[in-house]
């Protein structure tokens, strides 16, 4: 039977494929014509419009009540790309996304505030130049880890023009090339029972303080905000969704003990639970 998992391969491959032609193009002469060279990306538009159709009806069809867990992080936060002012909220269905948040650590007193985008200059900022840089995440119930991973790279900031159209002009479609680990970066999915699965993405490189199989608490620290993966500074990407898998799970709704859902560009304050000792 033809899964969704197959699609997004086959998709993923289509893509891969007609990037590999336009490389080789510019050194050797394909051996078919030049409108052929096109078909790949055909199919892969195809294949993409269908599997968004066919998610964003699963999704539709499968709705849920939002489930409440505490908040990932604590002190003050900014949201962005918020399901509380749209579905999905990040412009996709894709990698279980529909009611994904991201969100900014701001300033405490006497701490530099975080950089705004820039136009030209500087082009990249290091991480380190933002408050959410190695702010701590918690966990937001009592869960099992069902995935753990925290080796790739904090890159510089993609917050101003140049470095902006970098990420979405290059970087991000390679990133999309190699598959969904490579856009949430390093990453934490948790297991809180009943179907329901929570992503951390975009974490600290080394900062992972638990591993797959073991069993968490809620408000325990698991790991730290970073800037891994297709991230433009250093943020928290939340979201929970119905499934471990990445490229199949289909995104379930959210809301925040002592805070609920915080709008685009709303700052909030956080206090996550206190941990208590595991079972």
């Amino acid at each position: 039977m033809f899964t969704r998992k197959s699609a997004v391969l086959l998709h993923r491959t289509l893509w891969l494929l007609f990037f590999v032609q336009v490389i080789v193009s510019f050194t050797v002469g394909l051996p078919y014509s030049y409108a052929v060279s096109w078909l790949p990306l055909v199919a892969a538009t195809a294949v993409g419009i269908a599997l968004a159709r066919h998610t964003g009806k699963q999704v539709g069809a499968a709705a849920r009540p939002p489930v409440e867990v505490d908040p990932p992080v604590a002190g003050r936060w900014t949201a962005l790309n918020s399901p509380a002012d749209r579905t999905p909220s990040h412009g996709t269905h894709q990698y279980g996304q529909t009611y994904a948040v991201d969100i900014l650590a701001e300033a405490g007193d006497g701490e530099r505030p975080r950089p705004s985008f820039a136009w030209l200059w500087p082009v990249a900022r290091r991480s380190e130049d933002f408050p959410a840089f190695g702010a701590p995440l918690f966990a937001v119930a009592d869960a099992t880890v069902a995935h753990a991973e925290d080796g790739q790279r904090d890159h510089l900031s993609r917050n101003s023009l140049p470095a902006f159209l970098y990420l979405l002009l290059f970087e991000g479609i390679a990133r999309v090339l190699g598959g969904a680990r490579r856009i949430v970066g390093n990453h934490l999915i948790l297991d809180l029972g009943n179907g329901t699965y929570a992503v951390y993405a975009h974490l600290r490189r080394g900062s992972l303080t638990v591993r797959a199989g073991d069993r968490v608490t809620a408000g325990r620290q698991l790991a730290q905000c970073g800037n891994s993966g297709n991230s433009t500074e250093p943020h928290v990407h939340f979201q929970l969704m119905d499934g471990p898998d990445l490229d199949t799970a289909r995104g379930v709704p959210f809301t925040w003990r002592g805070v609920g859902v915080p709008k685009n560009e709303e700052t909030f304050e956080a206090i996550p639970s206190p941990a208590r000792p595991a079972a």
